[in-house]
């Protein structure tokens, strides 16, 4: 790994803390949570790089690329809209209707 990226990384400590509150290295809850935003981070880095380079090259626009996210945000989020009946991505928020999201939670940790 890069020294970039490897220092980009340290950030998933705080990341973790920020979520799980402060934990000992070695809590398995902590150490997955700081395992998914490395690789959340890391790749974020990634994709855009590659759309960066991809644009420069000229083998898209950066107009193309906007069209083709938010295709896939749209698609994506209807994909949990369906995964978790009663809630909705609107522009303002998740939009509940508790009628049928309190079956989708049902057994929930609170």
């Amino acid at each position: 790994m890069s020294a970039a990226l490897n220092r980009l990384t340290k950030w998933r400590t705080v990341f973790a803390g920020w979520q799980l509150g402060t934990r000992a290295k070695g809590d398995p809850e902590c150490d997955a949570v700081r395992d998914h935003r490395e690789v959340t981070m890391l790749m974020r880095c990634e994709l855009n790089a590659l759309a960066g380079l991809l644009i420069e090259k000229g083998v898209l626009t950066a107009e193309e690329y906007q069209r083709r996210l938010d295709s896939e945000a749209d698609y994506l989020s209807a994909q949990y809209a369906r995964k978790f009946p009663g809630f909705k991505a609107t522009d303002h928020g998740i939009d509940v209707n508790t009628a049928i999201a309190a079956d989708t939670t049902r057994g929930w940790r609170p």
